[in-house]
């Protein structure tokens, strides 16, 4: 039904949220509640608004300057009751609350004053919102790659990521699970429904006459400084023996028990890594159940290595020749954690045109082909006597007909299985219950390859139909036909158990969300609070990590970041892995552990393994595993600013940028980001008569230009702060034989000094970062963009948050409890000119 809020003023929880509204800006703004207890009522403080504005803002927003594009002229303070100009309103109070309003060169407001517009402005537009309820604008969703892939997974229990075999999403708002940019072309539909094909014949164990191929580059760093590709002499993968080194693993899913055959291409020591000769390639053949495995290849990491490596060279021209015998490796081939083979191999191997000797040897490629022969085939012809069956093909077949006495009856038998097996997914990948118009095209299409398939086949292709299916696709929410156009309403428990689902999993609800929805109990209190538990425990959040702190830390961005060799030669492959593993970690943990948001800041701990730990100069740590490691009171490290994935993505591959590191704070934990530069915005200028500017420097000659300076003012102090972290993140105290100096200003004349004290600064703006937060976290949960109409309830999300100390999982309950995550508006009523419009097409 329509969704109906009053008034409640002098309701006991508004009372308690402006009073804790109240003591945010005593602690924001720095002043003293005795400040804020004494102001006058909602219209004396209209009055007093009214005046500071025409008086304070005038001078530049006006007719003639029309300074960031509005005038005063445009304003008035009686809009925000009508709900008029709502974005400027907003625009204005954010502005006001961080110190950008007034510019530092203009008149600061007297504290008075400054309460009197911040309290009137949140509170006005707070009850607007109260009374004015918006849960934005509806845009049909389709699934992005990830959230489509997840959604397979469960719905065929197939544990295979094809997210990367599918192209990749556009983003808005940040994120590329925005509605208004997921669509469809004809060149993506056919993507998915080639995926959808093989990933049918994959769930059914429909395999080809011939076998299939598949090849898996491992990560490997490229020729540094012309000296080859270096291997690993440390353990590369969890999956691998303990004792191993270089190498590496890979998912492989075996569609049936058969045999296969493992190989690898290793590597021939030279600069000329791409050589792919047949005298490389070693294999081996073995049987291997249905289902998933873990396949890899390794060398063996011992004491003191066999291997003889010369180290002594005479330029890039000259080639060292090696100056004894080969000696034998032991390459180990891996399957699901045990050494199945072992296979000797040469140290190094002599061509016509190339010495082997100057490296260790590695693996850098992995092929699996197969199956080459089936196994237990027969086996495979009924569910009940399957020993090899994977869970896709359990969970798929719930029966499977048996051949009886007549042709007809064999035909209803079919046909009666086929049903049972199409409704049971149909229920699950449509997210809402179903009707016979729901199974009967998939019924038509079933029988119309049964024609000329088997059975399996004919399910395997029927299978295919109901993944590229608009109601699988796309997040479907109907209107009710009783909710007038215009009218907000209340989606259904189904609706609501898909959004929670892409939201926490980007997959579907499973069967006890749905059981929960069926029965009406899912939104109530005590229950969504338990399955809030229960879901971000589950394996299934690692969504959560991977597609929204992976973009709201630009943690996606990381394999396409590629450090200037010659400036970081020991940033390789097994550090870059180790420093995005940090952060993957460190944000799982406050997920998992339920921890407040605000470690996010200034945490005294992080997640390390020995290679991370010598990039940071912390000793103690040994081996490949990650673990909490805590910091000493003095130490260079803390929250994620002290983190080398994001100081390594706010950098230029060969130096450190202040200007990215300030915008990255600012965007990402401010929600405060500066305007766009303009087209003709002159670079720094890197030294001044012959002498190298240091960073510091070359902004503050930047900064004279008061066009630049406006934004530069705000950005500057921030990622000036971390100019002690080179671009790879290493601490350092020296920079182009200049000391480093990291004292820095913030506009409104707080000083501090390097990372400690940027700590400082932005804990004296955890408010504002809470907010900041959950305006990140709301845009991914809504799937679309924030508006103007949405800043109240990221405010009320705080409030609420704040009762639990913004533990995360506080933030979360609000969010999927907040009006927008729960309501709809129902579209507007067309005109009589569309609509002729809509039957003339």
């Amino acid at each position: 039904m329509p969704l109906n809020v009053s008034p409640n003023w002098s309701n006991p929880s508004s009372i308690l949220g402006f009073i804790f509204a109240v003591m945010c800006y005593a602690l924001l703004l720095g002043f003293s509640p005795s400040v804020l207890s004494t102001l006058p009522s909602q219209n004396a403080l209209k009055v007093i608004v009214d005046n500071t504005i025409q008086d304070r803002c005038d001078s530049c927003h006006n007719d003639y300057d029309f300074t960031t594009n509005w005038s005063v002229s445009d304003i008035d303070v009686n809009d925000i009751e009508q709900g008029k100009n709502q974005h400027l309103w907003e625009a204005i109070l954010k502005s006001v609350a961080l110190g950008d309003m007034p510019p530092a060169d203009k008149k600061p407001l007297d504290t008075q004053k400054k309460a009197s517009l911040l309290y009137w402005l949140e509170t006005s537009l707070d009850h607007y919102s109260e009374q004015n309820p918006n849960p934005g604008r509806a845009t049909i969703r389709r699934l992005n790659r990830n959230e489509y892939a997840n959604s397979v997974r469960d719905l065929l229990a197939l544990d295979i990521d094809i997210s990367q075999s599918l192209p990749g999403d556009d983003s808005g708002y940040g994120f590329d699970n925005n509605a208004d940019v997921l669509g469809v072309s004809t060149t993506l539909l056919e993507r998915y429904i080639s995926i959808a094909g093989k990933l049918s014949r994959q769930a059914t164990g429909v395999v080809g006459d011939t076998a299939s191929k598949k090849n898996y580059l491992i990560p490997k760093d490229g020729p540094v400084k012309n000296s080859g590709v270096p291997s690993f002499n440390l353990r590369m993968h969890d999956d691998l023996p303990l004792d191993s080194r270089g190498g590496g693993s890979v998912d492989f899913y075996a569609p049936i028990a058969g045999k296969y055959e493992i190989a690898g291409f290793i590597n021939a020591n030279t600069n000329n890594e791409v050589d792919r000769l047949d005298i490389h390639r070693h294999s081996y053949t073995l049987s291997l159940p249905a289902g998933n495995h873990e396949i890899g290849m390794t060398f063996r990491k011992e004491l003191a290595l066999s291997e003889h490596v010369p180290t002594v060279r005479e330029g890039t021209s000259y080639v060292v020749l090696p100056d004894r015998e080969p000696t034998e490796l032991d390459l180990d081939f891996i399957v699901d954690g045990s050494r199945v083979h072992t296979k000797k191999v040469p140290s190094y191997h002599m061509s016509a045109r190339f010495s082997q000797a100057a490296f260790l040897r590695d693996v850098l490629e992995i092929e699996i082909i197969g199956p080459l022969e089936k196994l237990d085939e027969g086996q495979t012809a009924n569910v009940e006597n399957s020993a090899n069956t994977t869970p896709s093909y359990s969970k798929i077949f719930s029966c499977y007909p048996k051949t009886l006495s007549t042709i007809e009856q064999s035909v209803k038998s079919e046909l009666s299985c086929a049903k049972q097996i199409i409704a049971s997914l149909v229920e699950q990948a449509y997210r809402r219950p179903i009707d016979e118009a729901d199974i009967e095209p998939l019924m038509g299409i079933f029988k119309q390859t049964r024609r000329d398939l088997d059975f399996k086949a004919s399910i395997a292709t029927t299978i295919q139909a109901l993944l590229v299916s608009p109601s699988f696709l796309y997040l479907q929410e109907h209107t009710p036909k009783d909710i007038a156009p215009g009218s907000v309403y209340k989606i259904n428990d189904y609706e609501f158990a898909a959004r929670l689902a892409l939201f926490l999993w980007s997959s579907l609800p499973d069967q006890e969300l749905s059981e929960l929805a069926k029965n009406g109990s899912l939104r109530e209190p005590a229950i969504i609070r338990q399955q809030i538990k229960r879901m971000l425990a589950s394996e299934k959040s690692k969504a959560l990590t991977d597609n929204f702190a992976g973009q709201w830390l630009y943690l996606r961005n990381l394999p396409r970041h590629f450090p200037d060799v010659f400036e970081f030669p020991n940033f390789d492959i097994p550090l870059k892995q180790a420093i995005k593993r940090e952060t993957e970690l460190f944000f799982t943990r406050i997920l998992k552990d339920n921890l407040s948001i605000f470690d996010f800041l200034n945490a005294n701990y992080s997640y390390l393994n020995e290679r991370l730990a010598a990039h940071y100069g912390i000793e103690g740590v040994k081996g490949h595993a990650f673990r909490k490691v805590f910091f000493g009171e003095n130490s260079n490290r803390g929250g994620l600013l002290g983190q080398a994935s994001i100081l390594t993505l706010t950098s230029n591959p060969n130096h450190t940028s202040p200007v990215k590191r300030g915008k990255w704070i600012l965007d990402n934990l401010l929600a405060a980001t500066p305007p766009p530069p303009p087209p003709d915005v002159p670079s720094l200028i890197a030294e001044h008569d012959g002498v190298a500017l240091s960073a510091k420097e070359q902004l503050a000659r930047h900064r004279e230009d008061p066009v630049c300076a406006s934004c530069h003012v705000r950005m500057d102090p921030l990622g000036l702060a971390l100019e002690k972290y080179d671009a790879v993140g290493a601490f350092r105290t020296v920079y182009a034989k200049q000391i480093i100096d990291t004292n820095a200003q913030m506009p409104d004349g707080t000083v501090f000094d390097g990372l400690p004290g940027l700590h400082s600064v932005l804990w004296d703006r955890r408010e504002r970062f809470a907010q900041a937060f959950i305006d990140r976290i709301m845009t991914y949960a809504l799937g679309r963009g924030l508006k103007a109409f949405d800043k109240p309830t990221i405010r009320q999300v705080a409030r609420q948050a704040s009762l639990e100390n913004y533990q995360i999982h506080s933030i979360i309950e609000a969010v999927v409890t907040s009006i927008p995550f729960n309501y709809k508006k129902a579209p507007e009523e067309a005109s009589d000119e569309e609509r002729q419009i809509a039957q003339a097409r």
